[in-house]
Formats: C-alpha cells, sequence, structure tokens
C-alpha cells in the first residue's frame, strides 16, 4: 500500500464518500456565491462608469462657476474669506455595512446639515453675493457625486478581491481536493476488491486440500482393508464401510466449486 493512501477498509471508504460529499456541496455554494458577487460587480461597474461622467461635468460646472464668481468679486480672492466663516463642515459621512451573500461591503452616506451654511450665505451680499452662492451650490453637487463615487469605487475594489478569492476556493475544491479524494475512493474499492478475490482464492485451496485430504483417507482406508482381507480369508468389508461412513460429508461449498471453478461469495 503506497504511503500516502490511507488503509483500505470499508469505514475509511464511508469517511471518504462523505468527505467527497462535503466537498462537493461546498463547491456548489461557492459557485453559486461566485455568480451572485459577480454579478453585482457587473452592475457596479456600470454604475460607477457613470457616475464619472457625472461628476467630470459637475467639477467643469464647479471651475467655470468658480472664475465667474472671481470675476464678480473683482478680483479678490474669496478662499480666504470662506475659510475664516467656516468653523464646522456642513457635510458629513458616515460608513455603513452592506451585504452581498455574505460579503460586508462599505458604504459611504453623506449627510448635509444646513443650518451649518448660514455663515457662508451671507458672504459677499453686497458684492456678487449670488454668484457665489450658485458657486457653492454648483461644487455641493459635485461633493456629493464624489462621495457616490468613493462609495460604489470602495465596493468596487472589496468585491473584486473576494471574486478572487472565492474563484481560487472553487478551483481548488474542482480541479484539487475533490480529485484527490475520488481517487482515494478508487484506490480503497481497488483494494477492497482485490482482498475478496484473494480470500475467496484462499478459501477455494483450503476447500481443495481438505477434499485431497479425505480422499487419501479413505484410498488408504480401503487399501488397508484389502490387505487384511486377502491376510484373513473370509473377512468381511462392513467394519471398513461403517468407517467410510463416519468421515466427514463435503460440504455445500465444496459442492458449490464442483459446478462453477469461479464462483464469487
Amino acid at each position: 500500500m503506497p504511503e500516502s493512501m490511507p488503509a483500505a477498509n470499508r469505514s475509511t471508504l464511508q469517511t471518504f464518500k462523505a468527505k467527497k460529499a462535503g466537498a462537493t456541496k461546498g463547491h456548489k455554494l461557492l459557485k453559486q456565491k461566485r455568480d451572485a458577487l459577480k454579478g453585482r460587480f457587473q452592475l457596479l461597474l456600470k454604475e460607477i462608469v457613470e457616475i464619472k461622467l457625472v461628476v467630470g461635468e459637475a467639477l467643469k460646472d464647479g471651475s467655470f462657476a468658480m472664475a465667474k464668481a472671481q470675476w464678480a468679486t473683482a478680483g479678490d480672492d474669496i478662499a480666504a474669506t470662506v475659510i475664516e466663516r467656516a468653523k464646522k463642515p456642513s457635510i458629513t459621512m458616515k460608513l455603513y455595512p452592506d451585504n452581498v451573500a455574505g460579503v460586508s461591503i462599505p458604504v459611504f452616506k453623506l449627510n448635509h446639515d444646513v443650518a451649518l451654511d448660514a455663515p457662508a450665505q451671507t458672504l459677499s451680499i453686497a458684492n456678487g453675493g449670488a454668484v457665489i452662492g450658485a458657486c457653492r451650490e454648483t461644487y455641493q453637487k459635485a461633493v456629493i457625486a464624489l462621495v457616490r463615487l468613493a462609495s460604489l469605487q470602495t465596493a468596487f475594489f472589496t468585491l473584486d478581491e473576494e471574486i478572487k478569492m472565492t474563484s481560487r476556493r472553487v478551483n481548488a475544491l474542482e480541479y484539487v481536493l475533490i480529485p484527490q479524494i475520488e481517487s482515494v475512493c478508487h484506490y480503497i474499492t481497488q483494494e477492497m476488491d482485490e482482498q475478496s478475490r484473494e480470500e475467496f482464492f484462499r478459501v477455494k485451496k483450503v476447500v481443495a486440500k481438505k477434499k485431497a485430504k479425505l480422499e487419501n483417507e479413505r484410498v488408504q482406508l480401503l487399501k488397508d482393508a484389502a490387505e487384511a482381507a486377502a491376510a484373513t480369508p473370509g473377512a468381511s468389508l462392513a467394519p471398513v464401510a461403517a468407517k467410510e461412513a463416519a468421515l466427514p460429508a463435503p460440504s455445500i461449498l465444496e459442492a458449490e466449486a464442483k459446478k462453477d471453478s469461479d464462483i464469487m461469495f
């Protein structure tokens, strides 16, 4: 028996059959998980392409609105004033988990507190305040699109890594583990068949030797009786017949072996 192979018996065979059933079921479930992840992956890819176009347009409009705000304020730099008035952020993000086929995906949620925008709404009221407000709203839309893009790209990266890992597991089960278990089951089955054939051949040899021994005893008994009868005229052969009848009768196995020499049991 090869060193890497287990003992060939029915208990080991049942153990490996149970392992094969578990591996097959796991392989099926992992394939379903991989397919579900790939479906969500394709949807995310489509959304990312669309939101990138939206972000590009929003940033372009924001740059144009910023240029108009600079022109409306006679070229003054309004960045310092905006930074001075911004005490607390009016737009914040929170991280929430989303579940896709048992995989936790991070999702960014944007929270906008309108009350914190009050200091910025009074910026340059007498000198281009409306243009600056329009610029702020344009950039606010761009920030919302950027948050959405960040959430999608994070989920995209997480799903990509999970799909790669799941695919490796599916391939390992399909091309490595399950074939190894099937090979072991085939080896154990062959060994058990070989053991059955060896046992049958051994029994046949034992039956043949027993039959030959009985035949030799009968021949020797008849020979001794014939010699005794020749030495003593008028002697009876009844005692010899009684001794022959006392010998063991042939077994059922011996009778079946006479009918078919290749009988299997």
